[in-house]
């Protein structure tokens, strides 16, 4: 009838469309929701402020609201319009600390007034809201800097643990220790141990004297190598991070300086651009590699494993010489027998 109506008078149909716009524009109380802000309440209208409210008027409202429904200082009287009882205003209170908390900051009053603006765009302020409430209070990057910090302390002082392990077995080895008590005899160390008269001490004092002094001249004395060596500050995990950079440009340079003189010019390798090749191709880290012998290394050299083919050689003969071992070592033919016997595939019954 509506339309009938509109159809018979000339400006109906403008009527009619300017009614139907106004009736599908979306109001902002329209896409408040119980479980955002402050409810099917308007922040605002809680507080008593306007929008355009400061951050000031806003804290002054919170604090004369809650001086009034703050539980602790109701004393039985009526807590207002919303109802009366202690029940009422521990409800209106609660809700006045929600609106504070949704304006008194500026990223979440600008969440919340875009809500009041576009509330069609629900999903946008159901994600906005709780990636704030379940976003971690404390900085991620404070975080992330005392998680290094720990690693890199517990790392140093287990190298340093690892360490101490090595040094220990050397001065427990007969070759070592033989070696660590005529260097200290000769520097005349072993001599002031021996006290007599008033300092003397007791023969557990001076073993333990001479035990620091065995395990001193060890320490100097022997360089290890590997997972055992000792430890330094800059290997931990921290520097490593703040040193980034520094390596990053280093083997840039580096790796210029490679295609430059050996790719470009054609230039021999030298000692230690063949050990670097050999190390490549045996996959084996700087510490791993610089942990083997000396006359390894002369071995490697002297075959010219940093040629690719003579490495594939040698990786063959390790291959077939390690096959040998594992076929005269008896414990690999006592399970290659029972492999073969009492295997997995068998069913075997033991007759008491």
């Amino acid at each position: 009838m509506a339309a009938a109506a509109a159809a018979r008078c000339p400006g109906g149909r403008w009527v009619l469309c300017l009614c139907l716009c106004a009736a599908l524009l979306p109001r902002p109380a329209r896409g408040l929701s119980d479980r955002l802000y402050c409810g099917r309440r308007v922040c605002y209208e809680v507080l008593g402020v306007s929008r355009q409210a400061s951050k000031a008027e806003i804290a002054r409202a919170y604090r004369q609201l809650a001086r009034q429904y703050h539980p602790d200082r109701y004393r039985g009287e009526p807590a207002g319009g919303e109802g009366s009882g202690a029940q009422a205003a521990h409800e209106k209170f609660l809700l006045i600390a929600a609106a504070y908390e949704t304006l008194k900051d500026e990223e979440t009053r600008k969440d919340y007034d875009y809500m009041l603006d576009h509330p069609e765009e629900y999903y946008r302020h159901y994600y906005h809201y709780y990636s704030r409430r379940l976003a971690p209070k404390v900085d991620v990057t404070i975080v992330i800097l005392v998680t290094v910090c720990a690693i890199s302390v517990f790392q140093f002082f287990s190298w340093w643990s690892s360490y101490n392990e090595a040094i220990n077995y050397l001065a427990s080895v007969p070759k070592y220790r033989i070696q660590a008590t005529e260097i200290a005899r000769q520097q005349g160390l072993l001599n002031k141990t021996k006290e007599k008269g008033k300092n003397r001490r007791s023969k557990e004092e001076i073993r333990e004297e001479e035990e620091e002094i065995i395990k001193d001249i060890i320490k100097n004395k022997i360089d290890i190598k590997g997972g055992y060596q000792k430890p330094k500050i800059y290997d931990i995990l921290l520097f490593q991070i703040l040193l980034a950079p520094f390596y990053w440009c280093k083997y840039i340079v580096w790796y210029c300086w490679w295609i430059y003189c050996f790719t470009i010019k054609g230039q021999e390798y030298g000692v230690e651009e063949k050990l670097y090749i050999i190390r490549r191709y045996m996959k084996m880290s700087q510490s791993q590699f610089d942990s083997l012998e000396d006359h390894q290394k002369e071995t490697f050299l002297e075959r010219q494993l940093w040629i690719r083919e003579n490495y594939e050689v040698y990786k063959r003969e390790q291959e077939e010489e390690l096959k040998k071992k594992m076929a005269m070592d008896p414990r690999w033919k006592r399970y290659r027998r029972w492999m073969k016997n009492e295997g997995p595939g068998r069913l075997t019954f033991i007759d008491d």
